[in-house]
């Protein structure tokens, strides 16, 4: 079975914990946690990830600054990026996407909205 690397970043602790909590059905995700753009910019430096959940709004570093970071970035220009939001208006959407996101789900998530996004991205069965 293949394992996947995930990565949440996400600055709200409660929120985070719904998207592991939701990832933790899917038994071959590894999930590696980032409380901000930086730190989540830390935590790929470090390491090489399958799939990115991110948030927009976060101190020190938005999440479309982070998408835009991932997409300059030659190990990681490819991965998957999927914002987490409470952004529900269009032109966010659009901005996001522009940017070079994936998918964008808009919060309160559904913990079988974010998996089945995540097993369409990674191409799960």
């Amino acid at each position: 079975m293949t394992e996947y690397a995930a990565l949440v970043v996400e600055d709200s602790p409660m929120m985070r914990q719904l998207i592991v909590f939701a990832l933790s059905r899917l038994k071959m995700i590894k999930v590696t946690e980032a409380e901000d753009g930086v730190d989540g910019l830390r935590k790929l430096a470090g390491g090489k990830f399958d799939i990115v959940l991110t948030d927009v709004n976060m101190p020190i570093m938005d999440g479309l600054k982070l998408v835009r970071r991932i997409r300059t970035d030659p190990v990681h220009k490819d991965v998957p990026v999927i914002i987490i939001t409470t952004e529900g208006a269009a032109e966010d959407r659009k901005r996001a996407l522009e940017l070079g996101a994936n998918a964008y789900v808009t919060k309160p998530i559904q913990a079988p909205q974010v998996v089945a996004c995540v097993k369409e991205l990674l191409k799960i069965p």
